[in-house]
């Protein structure tokens, strides 16, 4: 097996705050799963998806990481105390930190990984934003719910979003099944595609973080076949392993 491949992402000026994008590539899971699904609840079989979480943690030299069951909403956990390596059971779509050593997993086949850091290099944010994430205003709400909880300031943060579904590839075939009249700038009537890259870049400005502080990784997952898993591709199919954590 060849090691776990991703994506280093660093915020400029903040050397203790790393951030990884997973690939597909480098684990054990076979067909479907190829290679380096991180999820143990999409039908992989559990000891491969669990050698690819392992390898992945001694990879990054992390002693834990905090996890949970995806569901598509705005809720937020603090400060988790306990590790969550080998499964995910609390259910929320966000994860603040602000202890040395930790580190936030979110798992995504298309949907956005949001990472976020405080310039103190003490607190991280960690969100994942589908499309319904967006439609609820996810990366707004998550940041001020941040804020407000630690006492920052968001003009003092910086935030990436990471290879997730493409406004080459984000089609609603009914704008109105699914969106409201406050979206339609961000729908392309031709197409019928809709630029979440740039929802989600205008949500985070509205929450009051400073555009040159907004930074993105522009590869589609969709598109990108030989390198990320896609539900809109494949339906079946495993999950990247994103991650945000502290250099001890």
């Amino acid at each position: 097996m060849n090691g776990p491949q991703y994506i280093r992402f660093a915020f400029p000026g903040l050397g203790k705050v790393c951030c990884i994008f997973g690939t597909r590539l480098g684990g054990v899971s076979s067909d479907v799963y190829a290679e380096l699904n991180v999820s143990l609840e999409v039908g992989d079989e559990p000891e491969n998806a669990a050698v690819n979480r392992e390898v992945l943690k001694k990879e990054l030299d992390l002693k834990a990481w905090t996890e949970l069951k995806q569901v598509h909403g705005d809720s937020i956990l603090f400060d988790p105390s306990e590790d969550l390596l080998k499964g995910a059971g609390t259910e929320g779509d966000g994860i603040a930190l602000s202890g040395p050593g930790e580190g936030a997993l979110i798992k995504t086949a298309d949907c956005q990984p949001i990472f976020v850091a405080h310039e103190s290099e003490r607190y991280v944010l960690a969100m994942h934003c589908g499309w319904r994430g967006n439609r609820m205003k996810f990366p707004e709400t998550g940041i001020r719910a941040f804020c407000s909880h630690f006492g920052l300031p968001p003009a003092e943060l910086m935030a990436v979003r990471g290879p997730s579904l493409g406004p080459c590839c984000a089609r609603f075939h009914s704008f109105d099944e699914h969106w409201s009249a406050e979206f339609a700038e961000y729908y392309n009537t031709e197409t019928r595609n809709m630029d979440l890259w740039l929802l989600t870049r205008d949500q985070l400005i509205r929450a009051g973080l400073h555009p040159e502080n907004i930074f993105s990784l522009d590869l589609c997952t969709r598109c990108r076949e030989d390198l990320f898993f896609s539900y809109r591709r494949e339906t079946l199919c495993g999950r990247q392993g994103n991650i945000i954590f502290f250099k001890e």
